[in-house]
């Protein structure tokens, strides 16, 4: 075998020396190398891992989150509905309560003016009946006078 190695050039010694060295650089590279990526990698895939993880949960609860926010909004709007009804009812029995109350100071001003006038027809009823009197006394007392000369 010596003979055939050495009838195509190859030294032995060299061969062996090659493969021990060939050997220590593997044994070197598995250790400094091989196994620190891969450390890194399955690092890597846990921490991707986990980030659809997070994912997921975060869009279930970004889902639950505009559920209760829909609900939210849909209550804050009967709500607000609510509150209209009842804004508009108090404004209708605030109206009615202040057209009645108008109305009756109508009423009563209107009965305050025709007793006024009723009383300034009295007033002036009697001052022209005293008129009318001192008129017919002057004039009684004229043909008096005249009667008399």
């Amino acid at each position: 075998m010596v003979d055939l190695l050495n009838s195509f050039g190859v030294d032995w010694r060299l061969l062996i020396i090659q493969a021990v060295n060939f050997g220590v650089l593997l044994v070197a590279l598995t250790y400094f190398l091989y196994k620190p990526v891969l450390t890194i990698l399955d690092k890597r895939q846990k921490s991707i891992e986990q980030g659809v993880k997070d994912a997921a949960e975060a869009k279930t609860n970004l889902a639950e989150a505009d559920k209760k926010a829909d609900n939210i909004v849909g209550k804050a709007t009967s709500r607000a509905d609510e509150i209209i009804v009842t804004a508009k009812d108090a404004a209708q029995q605030k109206g009615k309560g202040i057209v009645e109350e108008a109305t009756l100071r109508g009423e009563r001003i209107e009965q305050d003016a025709k007793a006024k006038a009723v009383e300034a027809a009295k007033r002036a009823l009697d001052g022209s009946n005293e008129q009318i009197a001192r008129t017919a006394i002057l004039a009684a007392e004229r043909l008096l006078k005249k009667q008399l000369k």
